[in-house]
């Protein structure tokens, strides 16, 4: 096309968006269809192979695939979804996004412009309704300026602290033809390159360092920096709540997961530290085990803290040194730092690093299933690029104490405690890692808010293994329910279906799992189909976590 023809070229504000995101590189997308963008659906058609359209059953699902995306890729992870009912189902996926620091874009259809405000049929003010859920909420009015507002969307998504952007699209914006605005180029971002004088001091003079590792944003590159700067100083290594990957596990300065149901000897390093350097992560509720690990404002330890987003240095605690940086930066600057004063600390750290070994030995257990073996058995017999996922609920403490994450990327979570979203997760990771095998965990209560997703697996035939844990309760919330109202048992037991004959209705292998024997045949069989499959695990609800058992 010519210069001049382009400039007079017309196009449907369907077209110009769709046009938008296939010169950024985006080649999959996540939706439940509506009526409020069939013009974007049209384009999409229109854009043939260059467009992968993942047709989910639920928009909770669509969204956390999209969000899932996002951490897999490190670019915004894109979901459609029409106006009300649809944009309120896909704001779980936008909650988990902004908390998890994962760049997304959710586009939502909207009622016609002449109808905004009037009450239409399923109107709502996306802005309003978004504002503190996505970094940035907005409505295009006008087709010729839709790449201006993704141009932005992508700047806002990725930039900082990366999270979810909402876009609401008027119908008939989508089907407006206008001329046809010239692309917009995509905005480079802003990184700022630290200087560690000052933190290389600080290291010389700790006693009892510790580093912990955490947030999004991060490459394969700029962990391989961060592990240089590791075996450089010596220095403990704690990874934040769902975010154990960043660190080989098997590493010996890996020193354990600073989460819900922290090693308490781990803790107690945390309190006896004089060093915290904080890269990356946010040192919110779960990292800091109730805001107790560190003194606030003041922490008893000298704290250095690296993140990209201004605005959260010092939010809660008071740095001795605040980085703004990007954790990739402050890593390849990080390790070329001296090293001198690492054996000062080495027994500390060799302590640390036998404190996670004994966490991982397997506590007593009530009935025939030991979830520890069962758990520790895929972490030594699965390949090393596998990728776990899962949701919210107990069952994951399992998962996460005694699974040994080795390479980045294999770990999808949302820190923000969302139920529901390992089952999209998994099928996302499916869908982008073909080449890697793919296991979600989750519980009975966790699964039942995504199974409709069974649909979804089936359909793009993405081999996942589905572990469902079902021990017949919402057990995280019986757990609590037990600690402050002893024996008074209501609204957390649950009625379920049999899942293993859930899935084979869908036409995929399903198994059940009463012994810890039974497993490891049930995964091999499930493996070997080379198809998705299902596997339940049948615990008593007495068996709460890994250290809590029912009566106690």
């Amino acid at each position: 096309m010519t210069q001049a023809s382009s400039e007079t070229a017309r196009m449907t504000g369907g077209q110009i968006l769709i046009r938008e995101l296939v010169a950024r590189g985006v080649d999959t997308v996540f939706c439940v269809p509506g009526e409020s963008y069939l013009a974007a659906l049209e384009a999409m058609h229109e854009a043939g192979d260059a467009i992968r359209l993942i047709v989910c059953r639920h928009e909770a699902g669509a969204a956390n695939m999209a969000e899932a995306w996002g951490k897999l890729t490190g670019r915004p992870g894109i979901c459609f979804v029409t106006r009300g009912p649809g944009a309120c189902h896909a704001s779980i996926g936008v909650h988990t996004a902004r908390h998890d620091g994962t760049p997304m874009i959710l586009f939502v259809g909207q009622v016609p412009r002449d109808q905004i405000g009037r009450g239409a049929f399923q109107e709502v003010d996306y802005p309003a309704t978004f504002s503190d859920l996505a970094k940035w909420a907005c409505q295009i009015d006008d087709a010729a300026r839709i790449p201006e507002f993704v141009g932005r969307a992508y700047a806002t998504a990725m930039g900082g602290r990366p999270g979810p952007v909402v876009i609401a699209l008027p119908e008939d914006m989508l089907s407006e033809t206008v001329a046809a605005p010239a692309p917009c180029g995509e905005m480079v971002r802003a990184l700022s390159s630290p200087a560690l004088g000052e933190l290389e001091r600080m290291i010389a003079a700790a006693e009892r360092p510790l580093l912990v590792l955490g947030g999004s944003g991060w490459t394969a590159e700029g962990l391989d920096d961060m592990r240089r700067f590791v075996e450089r100083t010596g220095l403990p290594v704690t990874c934040a709540f769902r975010r154990q990957d960043l660190f080989d596990n098997r590493h010996p300065n890996y020193a354990g997961e600073s989460a819900l149901g922290i090693n308490p000897r781990l803790k107690a390093r945390w309190c006896e530290a004089d060093l915290v350097i904080a890269v990356g992560t946010r040192l919110g509720e779960i990292v800091t085990d109730g805001y107790t690990n560190l003194d606030a404002p003041m922490p008893h330890a000298a704290l250095v803290h690296v993140l990209p987003d201004a605005a959260e240095l010092g939010r809660v605690y008071q740095p001795a040194l605040a980085i703004h940086a990007d954790a990739n930066m402050f890593a390849a600057a990080a390790a070329k730092l001296y090293a001198g004063a690492a054996p000062r600390w080495e027994e500390w750290r060799t302590a640390a690093r036998a404190d996670y070994e004994a966490w991982q030995q397997s506590p007593a257990h009530v009935g025939p299933v030991d979830m520890a073996a069962i758990v520790a058995w895929l972490s030594d017999t699965l390949p090393d690029d596998a990728i776990l996922t899962n949701g919210a609920g107990n069952y994951a403490i399992w998962l996460h104490r005694f699974f040994r994450y080795k390479r980045f990327g294999t770990q999808l979570a949302p820190t923000s405690g969302a139920m529901g979203y390992g089952l999209p997760a998994a099928i996302a990771a499916g869908i982008r890692r073909p080449e890697s095998p793919v296991v979600c965990f989750a519980g009975d209560g966790c699964f039942m808010m995504a199974s409709t997703e069974l649909a979804t697996l089936v359909r793009h035939q993405v081999p996942v293994i589905v572990v469902v844990v079902n021990n017949s309760a919402y057990g995280t919330i019986r757990m609590h329910q037990e600690r402050r109202y002893p024996g008074h048992v209501v609204g957390t037991e649950l009625v379920n279906p049999d899942f293993a004959a859930l899935a084979q209705s869908y036409g995929i292998g399903g198994w059940r799992v009463e012994t810890t024997a039974d497993f490891a045949p049930a995964f091999e069989a499930a493996r070997a189909s080379g198809r998705a499959a299902l596997i339940e695990i049948v615990l008593p609800t007495a068996e709460l976590s890994p250290t809590m058992k029912l009566p106690g």
